[in-house]
Formats: C-alpha cells, structure tokens, sequence
C-alpha cells in the first residue's frame, strides 16, 4: 500500500480525535509564535515544541487507516481459539 492509497482509506475514531487535538496545538502554538507583542523565552520555546508535537500527531494520525482485512482476519483467530 503506497502512501497515495493509505490517505485515501478511512481513518479509525481514534486517530481522528488525535488528528484533531494535533490541529489545535499546532494552531495554538503558531499563534504564540506570531504574537505581535514581546512574550518570555520560555513562552516561546514551549510554543515551539507544541507546534512540532501537533503536527507530528497529526501527520501520523492522519496515517493511520482503518482496514477490514486485518480485523477479519483477526475475527477469525478470536472464534478459531
């Protein structure tokens, strides 16, 4: 599976709810970074990694698919045991 069709597949709830907080703090820390005002050092280090952790949460999770054959198959272990 290449990256075009695993994009393409639908997402599990979980991953989408990751996906979503990754989005918000990316957002929030590039909106601290942008600020028009003087903020502390460290306000900005930390917005820094917040907005590296958002959009690693959301590329990764965006990622992540939801495929059938490997629950059936799975399924299928669970009732043969």
């Amino acid at each position: 599976m290449n990256i075009l069709d695993r994009y393409k597949k639908p997402t599990p709830k979980f991953f989408r709810i990751l996906r979503n907080w990754g989005i918000a703090l990316a957002s929030a820390g590039g909106t601290i970074l942008t600020a028009p005002v003087s903020l502390p050092v460290w306000l900005l280090t930390a917005a820094t990694y917040v907005v590296v952790a958002g959009t690693v949460a959301t590329a990764v999770s965006q990622a992540a698919v939801e495929d059938s054959s490997i629950r059936d198959e799975l399924q299928k272990q669970r009732d043969g045991s």
